[in-house]
């Protein structure tokens, strides 16, 4: 699956002028509010036109405005998650869920009713209405419906955002599977990075209407600039679950140089994870510490220092091939005589990890 992404558009005094190309998994469009993102998954839906640009979805032209193009929305076969389920509420789940079958009349292939179901894990919530669902419950018939539709292309705005934390732990497992268990192209929108993190394969950072940077995730999101808030700004890592520690509920995982310990639910051998370390929570040393609490310390050399207006400087450190970030004061780093090509150790917060 290749899709092909170029519009301009002018609403009032923001102006749209973006591109980009996807391929399969899950596409995140991110960044802050009003930066563009919604906008352009709306031009893609087919729920908006383009003042120049086109959509194509493997060579055919959805919208293709130099030509005069512009498949109806209905026609494009594309399921559509919003931030809010808007189930019928006079249906019951089952036939909220049977209602996404009836655009399927005629679709080859797709996901059998049975299937999604279980993916989405719904199969006691099928005799309910949904004024007796949780946030999290709607959420996932919502994305059962889009997907009993047969799509060939499944959009999602801010599907989250709408939901607390709890809800959003909830889901955010079942948007895994999704990803994994499924051929269904994603297109995600979203400003929360942790979300981001976790699912997307690939990330399209939209500010003021424009793409400032696209490319895998892993680079994307380990970038500094990647964050809006710079709170928010760490590094994105990949690894392997090797075992767990039942009596202290803690992961081990090993990723290219390096093992963690992660607090965590039991998670099976061989499992491949996503961790990301916040740049706060890293402390450095110019020596390995010792009689420490921190189960996590990584030693590497430093690859680049930026410093911020703030009076704090962003540290990219290279741990045998694993990227880590830390921010500490400038201070920090003039006493430390930090400079690029120096070896220092990377302290972590175990409980700073989330996989």
């Amino acid at each position: 699956m290749t899709l092909i992404v170029e519009a301009k558009q002018r609403l009032g005094a923001f102006s749209l002028d973006a591109a980009f190309t996807s391929e399969r998994g899950v596409t995140a469009l991110f960044g802050r509010s009003g930066s563009g993102k919604t906008s352009m998954i709306r031009i893609i839906a087919g729920l908006a036109r383009p003042d120049e640009g086109r959509v194509v979805l493997d060579g055919e032209a959805l919208t293709e405005t130099a030509k005069g193009i512009f498949v109806p929305k209905h026609q494009r076969r594309f399921g559509y998650v919003f931030q809010e389920a808007r189930l019928f509420p006079h249906l019951s789940v089952r036939a909220n869920l049977s209602y996404g079958r009836w655009f399927a009349a005629g679709a080859a292939g797709g996901e059998s009713f049975d299937r999604v179901v279980d993916l989405l894990g719904i199969e006691t919530l099928l005799a309910r209405s949904p004024s007796k669902l949780s946030g999290g419950e709607k959420q996932r018939v919502a994305i059962g419906r889009a997907l009993l539709s047969s799509p060939r292309l499944l959009l999602m705005d801010e599907p989250l955002a709408a939901l607390d934390e709890a809800r959003k732990a909830e889901i955010l497992p079942y948007l895994e599977r999704l990803r994994d268990q499924t051929d269904i192209p994603i297109v995600y929108v979203s400003h929360a990075i942790a979300e981001v993190a976790r699912l997307a394969n690939q990330v399209v950072v939209m500010s003021d209407g424009k793409v400032e940077a696209t490319g895998p995730a892993l680079d994307i999101l380990s970038r500094p600039s990647a964050a809006s808030d710079r709170r928010d700004a760490g590094a994105l890592l990949e690894g392997t679950v090797e075992s767990f520690d039942a009596r202290h509920r803690l992961s081990i995982v090993a990723l290219k140089s390096n093992r963690l310990h992660i607090p965590s639910v039991a998670l099976a051998s061989g499992k491949p994870v996503r961790i990301r370390i916040p740049s706060r929570d890293v402390m450095l040393a110019t020596a390995r510490p010792e009689g420490l609490s921190a189960l996590n310390i990584l030693e590497g050399w430093i690859e680049q220092i930026s410093p911020d207006e703030d009076g704090t400087v962003e540290i990219r450190l290279d741990c045998g091939g694993d990227v880590i970030l830390a921010r500490i004061t400038a201070l920090s780093c003039e006493r430390l005589d930090l400079q690029p090509g120096k070896t220092v150790f990377a302290i972590i917060k175990t409980v700073a990890l989330e996989a």
